[in-house]
């Protein structure tokens, strides 16, 4: 595909959350307590949901934008299994969402077809069901004014990511022609043919985010044995051509981080992956031999200022997870574990993660003991902010409007897509008063 003309940085750190007002403090110095589930944290205890889908703090309400099998206004139908979302400032007063549906071959029933329909020409794949909705909202009032698919044909679109270029969806398998980024423009308000990123590598993929300051792409791998990944253009103006490349340890080769614990904190090189297109599922095997780093289901990922977060959803001492920091340094930087689990009950497999416009990290999760949104406040505290009272089922595509007044959030097994408001930091709370950060401690 052909590059667009970038996005400048401060156009850039607005898309998908406000801009971050506060420096991203060293989280190492931050996670350093761990509340267990259900204490109340900066915005107070959740209320049990009298309709039974979502529970959160007083103050704070949820508006359902879209289900599973609802009608959308380019005729096909709203597919299941909503995943990794983000969302974009769009013209005329809106706010676009694009929303990745974790679908393959074999979910027909929950495809974005009605029956009799066909797969469009554009689709990638026409047998599979996989690919990204776009969902148009009032910036004001978070309202929904129209929906249509985007991306078609492609399978088990998992997470994804923010680029200059419009969201980066990630095919999570690798069956044959699959196992690929693909770009989906923002403005794209009817089925677009598919903009695959053959560079990023064919593997499989979770997560993808792109530094508009270098055009730089931080890749995420969901395998036991899977690396971490970033795609170096030879030259920023041409984007999609350059090295993939692999994370390594210095002085470790080949090390398995997952039982690096918060706190643990080494330097870092990239090694070269040779073919990013290979037939089989050997990338994280090429790059296993040239020493790069094992992570143990690395899954969602976000950019903040001179930082790059991500989770490993099963790595850590209890199997529970960690939130790792990569600081990017030239050809080198550092790897820091900044959270991981310690039991269950503190944290239980974070996926998808963003960063919170006052500079916190909210992250969603995938384990087995009620799925949970999760704070990692800057006071060293992670805490409760939601909770799925409808089902075991996953959150995911969790992300903040430009303005921060609004955290929207798709539950998976649900068919559930919403917005949730109320007083966030810096944004207008009850009665139009502007809602502060809690002071440190402060309930």
């Amino acid at each position: 595909m052909s590059p667009r003309r970038p996005v400048p940085r401060r156009s850039f750190l607005r898309v998908g959350g406000a801009a971050v007002a506060t420096l991203i403090l060293p989280f190492s110095l931050i996670f350093s307590r761990k509340a267990p589930r259900g204490t109340a944290g900066r915005f107070g205890p959740l209320a049990p949901d009298p309709a039974g889908i979502l529970d959160l703090p007083a103050g704070f309400t949820y508006r359902i934008l879209e289900r599973t099998g609802g009608d959308m206004d380019d005729g096909y139908r709203v597919p299941g299994r909503p995943d990794g979302m983000g969302c974009f400032p769009g013209p005329d007063g809106t706010v676009i969402l694009l929303r990745n549906h974790e679908n393959g071959p074999a979910d027909t029933s929950i495809g974005p077809y009605k029956r009799g329909q066909r797969a469009p020409a554009e689709a990638y794949d026409p047998a599979s069901m996989g690919g990204v909705t776009r969902l148009v909202l009032d910036a004001t009032t978070f309202e929904r004014r129209s929906s249509n698919l985007v991306l078609a044909g492609t399978n088990r679109n998992c997470a994804g990511g923010l680029s200059p270029w419009g969201w980066l969806t990630c095919e999570e398998n690798v069956d044959a022609r699959h196992g690929y980024v693909f770009v989906c423009p923002a403005t794209a308000s009817r089925v677009a043919p598919p903009q695959r990123v053959t560079g990023y590598g064919r593997f499989y993929h979770e997560a993808a985010v792109v530094d508009p300051a270098t055009n730089i792409a931080y890749l995420t791998e969901d395998r036991t044995d899977g690396c971490f990944y970033r795609f170096k253009p030879a030259d920023p103006a041409a984007p999609f051509q350059g090295k993939l490349q692999a994370l390594c340890v210095v002085g470790a080769r080949g090390v398995d981080t997952s039982d690096w614990s918060q706190g643990d904190r080494r330097e870092i090189a990239w090694v070269d992956v040779d073919d990013p297109d290979p037939r089989d599922d050997t990338i994280r095997k090429e790059a296993r031999a040239r020493g790069a780093a094992v992570f143990r289901r690395s899954e969602g990922i976000c950019l903040a200022p001179g930082a790059v977060y991500f989770c490993a959803t099963t790595g850590g001492p209890v199997g529970a997870g960690q939130v790792f920091q990569v600081v990017p340094r030239g050809d080198g930087g550092t790897l820091e574990v900044v959270a991981h689990a310690s039991d269950r009950d503190a944290l239980d497999m974070p996926d998808n993660i963003t960063v919170a416009p006052w500079g916190e990290l909210f992250l969603v999760e995938d384990g087995p003991l009620g799925n949970f949104v999760r704070v990692l406040t800057l006071d060293g505290q992670v805490f409760d902010f939601a909770h799925n009272a409808r089902s075991l089922g996953e959150f995911a595509g969790v992300c903040f409007s430009p303005d921060g007044r609004a955290l929207f959030l798709n539950m998976q097994e649900d068919g559930l897509t919403l917005a949730v408001t109320g007083p966030f930091p810096g944004t207008a709370g009850p009665g139009g008063a502007r809602a502060s950060a809690p002071a440190p401690g402060a309930g």
